[in-house]
């Protein structure tokens, strides 16, 4: 489906802080955008953090021309003028239900009648929205994140009459605009990211009520665990009210345990919202608030929230909301998290899990936090179970695949290119992925190379790490992974085609050759950040180059041009740029063509474990592989080809 014949004028209504992201993400995207607020001073101030947010990425290079796209914006505050030609409307008005339905049933009059209908609601039922309009089966949600020009998660809802047609051209319509859909297949307050979150702000506020710790306690203690921000400073940043009105929306349509407490409905009646009032639990008047770092406790343990976080997500499988995949892909690109609420369940264990959930049910009196019936039931296994099942049928979102039928050259791209493919924890799970999916296809050669001016800037550190063993796995992950391309069977290159620094290094190095652009540049910056190299760099560059090399380069952060890493001996070629792409496929093709599949997978075997085992045990390993090459049908044509003076045609067999 070509989703931009189907859809050519987005109406967005709200210029606030979603309302003229969201306008500004479709207009990038090259639709036509109408965005509408109530007050010209409001349409106005969405123009103008548009045009300020445009001006930065055209400086960055992440657009081409920011005129070009606040040309196809077309700001107003009449409702008809907004939505009579629209193809899509994407309601951001506030959080209020009363107020998102009468704008639907104005939108009703004016809309054409193809017209898809959808709410960027981060709490209510997407089935009581739509009854306000004639069109509940072009009804669905849209829910983006903030920002939503950074943030690339969108949940695309489902309500109970929704059609598939409409979700079809939704999760499109989605993937058109940059950003990577997931499908919420039943529809429930809070949907996924932000439902799954609900019980851990209950917990927040629980610890309030029972003067367990102070707020500043509890962030100076999340903080000590790496997160930019304490779950109170993020409420005072997004603001109280929006907290407060999920919350009584939470406890009246899914428990009465989600009731905020006093505290909370008396700072909103006070005006007390956080940042944009100046106060909320923190004076904001100067600026961000400072958070004393000794104030961090131990009378909160900071793994109950992701406890609390698990449970909830093992109800929404139980009700079919979403797969445990797609849940965790939600959690991560929505929260900016390495980890999913499953992956985190596969380190805890369901005994351990069970036993706190019972033990915090019991403190806090709260039904919530009972631990789900599949838990009850033993059943956490066989929902992780089911995460792995077809690969290769799930798409990815932060590398390409592509394949030459003909000369069986198989390129695995890094495409993260606005980020310099900066390597994070989604990325390493698709390259997991793409492996599997690549191990025995009939590719001959496998290129690894980046999108863009990079091969890869180094690990993504914008991800949030909570806890030091979460890093341990984060990096354990990244280190099993690159040695997977060491061990597939058959030859991998990497092209490396601009920066190449820490973990792109360590991927780099992981592949069995490396070719560089003149211009490429590498290097482990780890120290200089107070990290060390992760994910195999100071075990592979000592194979490489030596101690006295690999001292030199990992303790100083050092950056080198490609040349000098030829010298060194960590690229094997270098190439002019203009020739680069040119030069990698005739040297992939050249091995492709010319050597055999099984005698290049026995001698890579044979290689990598040359260094990690006594020389009589390798020489006993090289006798066994000779043999086994002496039976396949390659070894006869090979021998065959030499003869007859042509080029053999290897099948590998």
């Amino acid at each position: 489906m070509d989703v931009k014949e189907r859809i050519k004028k987005v109406a967005v209504l709200g210029a606030g802080d979603m309302g003229h992201g969201i306008a500004e993400v479709c207009a990038i995207a090259g639709y036509e955008v109408a965005m509408r607020d109530i007050k010209q001073e409001f349409v106005d101030r969405g123009m103008q953090r548009i045009e300020a947010s445009l001006k930065k990425l055209q400086d960055k290079g992440k657009v081409d021309s920011a005129d070009d796209v606040l040309s196809r914006i077309k700001p107003t505050t009449s409702l008809e003028e907004a939505v009579k030609d629209a193809d899509l409307v994407i309601e951001a008005v506030p959080e209020i239900f009363d107020i998102k339905t009468e704008v639907f049933g104005e939108c009703e009059k004016f809309a054409k009648p193809k017209c898809i209908f959808t709410s960027n609601t981060s709490t209510m039922k997407i089935t009581d929205l739509a009854k306000a309009t004639k069109r509940e089966e072009k009804f669905a949600g849209l829910h983006f994140f903030n920002p939503p020009v950074l943030m690339r998660l969108v949940e695309v809802i489902k309500g109970e009459k929704t059609s598939e047609d409409t979700m079809d051209i939704l999760i499109e319509f989605v993937k058109s605009i940059g950003k990577t859909p997931v499908r919420v297949e039943r529809d429930v307050p809070g949907f996924i990211v932000n439902r799954i979150q609900a019980p851990s702000g209950a917990l927040l506020m629980a610890i309030i009520e029972k003067g367990i710790a102070e707020p500043e306690e509890v962030d100076a203690t999340m903080r000590r665990l790496g997160l930019p921000m304490g779950p109170f400073e993020l409420m005072d940043y997004t603001g109280i009210d929006i907290f407060y009105h999920a919350m009584k929306y939470y406890s009246q349509s899914i428990s009465s345990d989600y009731e905020p407490p006093e505290i909370l409905e008396k700072m909103v009646k006070e005006g007390k919202l956080g940042k944009k009032s100046g106060a909320g639990w923190y004076d904001w008047s100067t600026g961000r608030p400072t958070i004393d770092s000794d104030k961090a406790t131990d009378k909160v343990n900071p793994m109950d929230f992701t406890i609390v976080e698990i449970n909830e997500a093992v109800k929404l499988v139980e009700m079919g909301v979403a797969k445990p995949e797609d849940i965790d892909m939600a959690v991560k690109l929505g929260l900016n998290r390495p980890f999913g609420p499953f992956e985190f369940a596969k380190n805890l264990g369901e005994k351990q899990i069970i036993e706190r959930l019972e033990q915090l049910s019991k403190q806090f009196g709260k039904k919530i936090f009972e631990p789900a019936e599949s838990l009850k039931k033993g059943e956490l296994e066989k929902i992780l179970s089911g995460e792995e099942k077809e690969p290769e049928c799930k798409e990815f979102s932060t590398i390409k695949i592509e394949k030459d039928s003909e000369s069986k050259i198989t390129k695995l791209i890094l495409s993260r290119p606005d980020r310099l493919n900066a390597i994070s924890s989604e990325m390493i799970e698709e390259l997991d992925r793409a492996i599997t999916m690549l191990w025995d296809d009939d590719s001959r050669v496998i290129v690894v190379t980046g999108e863009g001016r990079a091969f890869s800037a180094g690990a993504d550190l914008t991800s949030m790490i909570n806890h030091a063993f979460d890093f341990l796995e984060h990096n354990r992950k990244g280190e099993r992974v690159f040695r997977r391309l060491s061990e597939i069977p058959k030859p991998v290159i990497a092209a490396i085609n601009g920066y190449a620094l820490g973990g792109g290094l360590e991927l780099a190095m992981s592949c069995d050759i490396r070719l560089a652009k003149k211009s490429a540049v590498i290097g482990l910056p780890e120290v200089t950040l107070g990290l060390i190299p992760g994910w195999s760099g100071t075990q592979r560059l000592v194979k490489l180059v030596g101690i006295s090399r690999a001292m030199q380069l990992a303790l100083t952060g050092e950056r080198i041009t490609a040349e000098e890493a030829e010298r060194f001996g960590i690229i094997n070629k270098v190439f002019e740029d203009d020739k680069f792409d040119e030069e990698v496929m005739k040297y992939a093709k050249e091995v492709a063509e010319r050597c055999a599949p099984i005698s290049m997978a026995i001698i890579k075997r044979l290689i990598n474990k040359g260094g990690e085992v006594p020389m009589d045990i390798g020489l006993e390993m090289e006798s066994f592989g000779a043999g086994i090459v002496f039976s396949t049908e390659d070894l006869r044509e090979g021998i065959s080809a030499f003869l007859r003076k042509d080029k053999p045609r290897f099948k590998g067999r």
